[in-house]
């Protein structure tokens, strides 16, 4: 089955999201930035690399948080939601039209690809097992 790595970076109680732009799969979705995991990468490898070419932005991967499945037409993947650690650089978008840094409370409000809406209840859930803001 195909991986996904998909970044959860919490800034001031708010977690980074990205909306895809027109002609990207799930074009007009939110989701956590990220991307497929390739052969002989670890999902963390993936993660730091997605988002320097994605979004111009230096992380550090951390731990898989939460997982979900996403059953579309480009296939079946397992979506792994990654804590990271963010390091530096500037938002550049490439496949996204916008990004925000949004509260976890507030996610429900925003079109979220399916696979990360799953996530998102999740990470919503483990942030109310933590105490607000999420401190993964």
């Amino acid at each position: 089955m195909n991986r996904v790595a998909a970044a959860v970076i919490i800034k001031d109680g708010n977690v980074l999201i990205a909306r895809r732009k027109d002609g990207e799969p799930h074009a007009g979705y939110w989701e956590f930035p990220g991307g497929k995991v390739e052969e002989a990468e670890s999902p963390q490898e993936c993660l730091e690399r997605e988002l320097i070419e994605e979004l111009g932005l230096l992380v550090r991967a951390g731990k898989i948080i939460a997982e979900s499945e996403d059953h579309s037409e480009h296939g079946t993947f397992t979506i792994l939601a990654i804590e990271a650690e963010l390091l530096s650089g500037e938002v550049t978008l490439t496949v996204h039209d916008r990004m925000e840094w949004v509260n976890i409370k507030d996610l429900p409000g925003y079109r979220l690809a399916p696979a990360d809406k799953a996530l998102a209840e999740k990470i919503r859930d483990l942030s109310e097992e933590h105490g607000t803001p999420l401190k993964i």
